[in-house]
């Protein structure tokens, strides 16, 4: 996988900012966990839930993606198998702030937690099929989809801390 040598800065950059905003996640949560009682704590726990997995999953698939001897053939499976998860996910986040929660959540609530983030694991799923047409993989796609979902989980972190920002808390 060769190609994947010149895309090595590319994924280390962005797997490290991937884990990096899962530990800010865990801060932020920790921050505001005087407001996780009773109803709050199911609706919050709708929405840090989703963005902690969709920055796991780039993390996950970038650390996968540097595996110095991997063929193409099994990073298409790995990656096919976190998209499909993904794509299953997102659509039950979908669901789930859809049925529960649609008095307190907008369309862009479900644009950015639920189907900005199916469109990124539907581009990976597109893009495990390649070396399975094609000879070789083309990393592009993988980046393409790593990114959405980067940027998707940057927003939602953002709104939640925003969020959390504004409750009132107890002294």
């Amino acid at each position: 996988m060769e190609t994947l040598e010149k895309w090595h800065d590319f994924f280390i950059l962005v797997g490290t900012a991937a884990g990096t905003l899962v530990g800010l996640i865990f801060v932020a949560a920790s921050i505001g966990a005087g407001l996780f009682t009773g109803k709050l704590k199911d609706v919050m726990g709708a929405f840090i839930t989703p963005t902690i997995i969709h920055f796991s999953s780039v993390l996950f698939v970038c650390i996968v993606a540097m595996v110095p001897s991997l063929s193409s053939v099994s990073l298409a499976a790995f990656t096919g198998v976190i998209a499909l998860i993904g794509i299953g996910y997102s659509c039950s986040t979908l669901l789930r702030i859809s049925n529960r929660y649609s008095s307190a959540t907008s369309f862009m609530d479900r644009l950015w937690y639920a189907l900005t983030p199916a469109g990124g694991y539907l581009i990976l799923a597109i893009a495990t099929l390649e070396p399975l047409i094609r000879s070789s993989a083309r990393p592009s796609w993988i980046a393409i989809a790593v990114s959405i979902l980067l940027l998707a989980g940057i927003r939602n972190a953002w709104a939640i801390t925003a969020w959390i920002a504004i409750q009132p808390h107890k002294d």
